[in-house]
């Protein structure tokens, strides 16, 4: 039996730990201690489960137990910090977590091949590799550059939730050579291949990249980046960041498409076709389509916690929409959620964004500015994370700082599916500073970016209309807000703001009384 997890291959047939063609040194009771809890991940076991199924019931002490888990954590390189796959549950016992496919095959089937064949195979979850790029230009000393945005591309890919992507080592023993793209993907075991080149000529830049289907060899996407060159690490991390959020999407489409073509989709199949919906935006068609693929995930496996959190995010947006009514209830239940979420997964880069959104929401945007903050120490390419703080600093009536962080999201996603609702933040933080010109043109990017906005982004633009003298325009607006929120009134608008901030206040009501130019009834 081979059991594939991360980049490791841990074969209980010639009991050995490999990780791609490195094999590594692994203590006999460390590798029994592995395979008991590699082979019942399905359950916690106790401290007595392990010791009478390693150590025959011998009296073992509880410092020898914990040092031997120790040894297994660092040689599947976890950490008792970090327990990405060996979880501990106090005064219950130990759970191994990662994602695991087995494999029953001979172990001689691999004999064949210095490196086993098994060490490859593609997991459950998409499967990529970044292969060098290629340096064109005349200058051979910028090779240094090409190989910083591959390994920084690697890195970013890496840190993605849902993403096994071939370590940089491996990638690299393509370097300079002449490659076949479907073999790379069957060596490797890898569903997708991206590569790419680079050129400088004078004072810019010139990237391009393109995403492969490993099995048929279609292209499936490609991008061309060409500007001026600024600092060149920073243009590293800007590419890298750009790539990887870009890709990101492509990926989980690609894996929706393939997921729809199953005769019996698995639990990670249904939440990427989920995702899929989730990506076109946070209108309430999308949401609707997505939430529904989430729940039937949940289903077939209850411990898939990225559908966990697609259906936190699904549940997030709509009541983050919502401007009367029950928002405040809805978006503590999303809390709740994200708080089990959170005890399995700490470090869960989108968990704690989304955590941010309920407490921006809810009065406490401090709290939630705290939270997106952790979820960009764990993400640095999480744009939205961006945007969702650029609004918390709003309702701490520091709108001024707001645009600088919307910039900041547009810089790593430029063409996001969320552009509408960054557009909407930056348009209320200049509503709030007065600014009605500069307020009135975000809001109406938002709506030519997405004409299924919420019934607030019409209102807001009303109340800008208003104060600028156009009355007629404004009353437009405010039609078609009314069409999407026939009961909304100025009473509500007061009621619904999620914030006691006073200058926050005192700006909300420079917009009541835009609204109230603009025809919206008291009651």
């Amino acid at each position: 039996m081979r059991y594939l997890f991360d980049d490791y291959v841990f074969g209980t047939d010639r009991r050995e730990l490999r990780r791609g063609a490195e094999m590594i040194a692994i203590a006999p009771k460390v590798f029994d201690l592995l395979d008991y809890l590699i082979g019942n991940r399905e359950r916690v076991v106790s401290k007595d489960d392990i010791i009478t199924a390693v150590w025959d019931s011998r009296v073992v002490s509880d410092e020898a137990l914990t040092t031997r888990v120790n040894a297994a954590r660092m040689a599947i390189g976890d950490s008792g910090d970090e327990q990405r796959l060996i979880k501990t549950l106090p005064r219950k016992g130990f759970r191994f977590v990662g994602t695991v496919r087995e494999i029953h095959e001979p172990a001689r089937a691999a004999a064949a091949s210095s490196v086993p064949r098994s060490a490859f195979n593609a997991p459950e979850k998409p499967s990529l590799v970044v292969l060098p790029f290629a340096n064109l230009s005349p200058d051979p000393k910028q090779e240094y550059f090409v190989d910083g945005v591959t390994e920084s591309l690697t890195t970013d890919l890496s840190r993605m939730a849902g993403i096994f992507v071939i370590g940089r080592n491996t990638a690299f023993t393509f370097k300079g050579k002449q490659i076949d793209l479907e073999q790379i993907g069957r060596e490797l075991g890898v569903r997708y291949v991206l590569n790419g080149s680079v050129q400088r000529g004078g004072d810019r830049m010139r990237i391009n990249v393109q995403l492969i289907d490993a099995e048929t060899g279609n292209h499936l996407w490609a991008e061309r980046f060409d500007k001026p060159i600024g600092d060149l690490f920073d243009m590293q991390d800007e590419i890298g960041s750009r790539l990887a959020g870009e890709l990101g999407t492509e990926l989980v489409t690609a894996e929706a498409r393939r997921a729809a073509r199953a005769p019996h989709p698995a639990s990670m199949d249904l939440y990427f076709q989920g995702m899929a919906y989730a990506n076109r935006g946070s209108d309430p068609t999308s949401l609707s389509q997505a939430r529904p693929f989430f729940e039937q995930a949940i289903r077939l496996d209850p411990g898939n916690v990225e559908a966990m959190i697609g259906m936190a995010f699904v549940d997030a947006m709509r009541g983050t929409s919502v401007m009367t009514g029950d928002r405040t209830a809805r978006l503590l239940a999303v809390e709740a959620s994200l708080i089990k979420i959170l005890v399995q997964t700490p470090n869960h880069a989108m968990a704690h964004c989304l955590m941010g959104v309920t407490q921006i929401f809810t009065n406490r945007a401090d709290r939630g500015i705290a939270e997106c903050e952790r979820a960009l120490a764990l993400d640095r390419n999480l744009a939205a994370a961006h945007a969702w703080i650029g609004l918390g600093k709003c309702y701490l009536g520091r709108a001024e700082e707001t645009e600088a962080c919307i910039m900041n999201a547009f810089r790593l996603s430029p063409r996001d599916n969320r552009a509408s609702s960054w557009m909407n933040t930056a348009g209320i933080a200049q509503s709030y500073l007065a600014a009605d010109e500069a307020a009135a043109n975000w809001f109406k990017r938002s709506i030519e970016t997405n004409r299924n906005v919420a019934a607030f982004v019409h209102f807001y633009l009303a109340a800008a209309l208003a104060h600028l003298g156009r009355i007629e325009e404004a009353q437009d607006s405010m039609q078609a807000g009314l069409v999407v929120d026939p009961n909304f009134t100025l009473s509500q608008f007061h009621a619904s703001s999620p914030t006691d901030h006073p200058t926050c206040l005192r700006q909300r009501m420079r917009i009541a009384e835009g609204l109230r130019k603009a025809g919206l009834s008291e009651d």
